[in-house]
């Protein structure tokens, strides 16, 4: 009797997700990629004009992101990551030079030693975004003041990429359920030592590779077609592949030829995030760590590798729509002043980097379980299911989401 075999659509996270579950689960599997190379929104390139790789997003794990840390064993790279012993994050307030280091952990409220100044006790017990209904936002669950621009806003933002005030606070309070509510152990920052191909892409496709998985690129999915519950072909242009009676098929897609190939009726509001690199070498970022949090500013987060300073800002409508170069002299103003740069110091050679569609807007109306919100993994046919980052895995749209998505569309598929 022959291998089943398992089509995956997609080579992003979700894809590779799959595709290593499929293996451990049994199957023979086919990977399908439109582009050159894989990795989606998690890839490493090389910048000619820099002459340096750079990653088209920056990223911070958790350690509580049991899934992700897994997916790194699974293909022998949990060693990538790097990050302090214990869960603290520094922070710098741009607007009045105070700095500060969260430090959160069992101590629930933290002690005043690891909390933002001007913070108090209450303002670290998060129980109305654990217990938030369905059409809650954040910010209906959270005091303003202190505590959200210095705490709240920071975190969550960049964990949700879209504005607190529009934010499903029910996603936040799961993911809080899976990080701060564990106790330090699930809180301890993590970030790609070298770069996120390096530790996420390249090992497992590698990895794949050696197991005997085939894995075919600038393959650009145009067609599915059903026969009554289950679907028996995928057409890439003028190539068909015919399915056997035991195949299946997972789409790992971006959520709109998803959609479109499906018609799937979901909210397709994006949020877009926007990255800078700028080649500048600096010894250490303030407070000790491979990444620092700014408050007050443009960029929200630096981040520091070899020979390069790197920024985030989530939720960047706004800022998306302004020309590269006045985007560059923004988030350089914020490191001159986050690193205690002269004043005036030249712009470097830098790159911007513009995810205009990085997530869904994660409001209520995706999230909340409506009629419209995320579909899970399952279908109506029978061997086909779905992956991504915005299926409905539980969690906002993350790295951790992308991968534990792979391994529930394996199990809807596993019968």
């Amino acid at each position: 009797m022959s291998q089943r075999r398992l089509h995956i659509v997609g080579a992003g996270l979700a894809g590779l997700s799959a595709a290593l579950r499929g293996l451990e689960a049994g199957f023979a599997v086919s990977l399908y990629e439109a582009a050159g190379q894989a990795g989606g929104r998690c890839r490493s390139y090389t910048d000619t004009a820099l002459g340096l790789t750079l990653d088209n997003g920056n990223h911070l794990l958790l350690s509580g992101n049991r899934e992700t840390l897994a997916y790194l064993e699974r293909i022998g790279a949990r060693d990538t990551l790097t990050g302090p012993e214990r869960a603290r994050f520094p922070f710098i307030d741009l607007a009045t030079g105070e700095s500060w280091t969260l430090q959160p952990g069992f101590l629930m409220p933290w002690l005043p030693g690891r909390r933002a100044p001007g913070t108090k006790a209450a303002d670290y017990l998060p129980w109305r975004l654990l217990t938030a209904g369905p059409d809650m936002v954040v910010t209906d669950c959270l005091p303003q003041g202190s505590v959200m621009e210095r705490v709240w806003r920071p975190l969550l933002v960049s964990a949700l990429n879209t504005p607190l005030e529009r934010a499903s606070a029910r996603l936040a309070g799961r993911l809080l359920r899976e990080t701060l509510l564990r106790g330090e152990s699930a809180c301890r920052p993590l970030v790609a030592r070298v770069s996120l191909g390096a530790s996420f892409i390249d090992p497992a496709l590698a990895t794949l590779q050696r197991a005997g998985a085939v894995i075919r690129f600038r393959e650009r999915l145009t067609g599915l077609e059903a026969e009554g519950e289950r679907i028996d072909r995928l057409t890439f242009g003028d190539r068909h592949v015919a399915l056997e009676a035991d195949d299946a098929v997972i789409l790992a897609l971006p959520v709109e030829p998803a959609s479109a190939l499906l018609r799937l009726d979901m909210p397709l509001e994006h949020q877009p995030i926007m990255n800078g690199h700028f080649q500048i070498e600096v010894a250490a970022l303030p407070g000790g760590e491979a990444f620092l949090g700014l408050v007050g500013g443009t960029a929200e987060w630096l981040f520091r590798r070899d020979g390069i300073i790197s920024t985030t800002t989530s939720a960047a409508g706004i800022l998306s729509e302004l020309p590269a170069e006045e985007i560059a002299a923004l988030l350089w103003r914020d490191i001159v002043r986050a690193l205690g740069l002269p004043a005036g110091s030249p712009v470097p050679p830098h790159r911007i980097v513009k995810e205009k569609r990085a997530t869904l807007a994660q409001t209520p109306a995706m999230a909340g379980g409506g009629s419209r919100a995320r579909p899970g993994a399952g279908t109506g046919w029978r061997n086909l299911a779905l992956a991504g980052d915005w299926t409905d895995t539980g969690l906002p749209c993350t790295i951790e989401s992308a991968v534990r998505s792979g391994r529930l569309a394996v199990e809807a598929i596993s019968y």
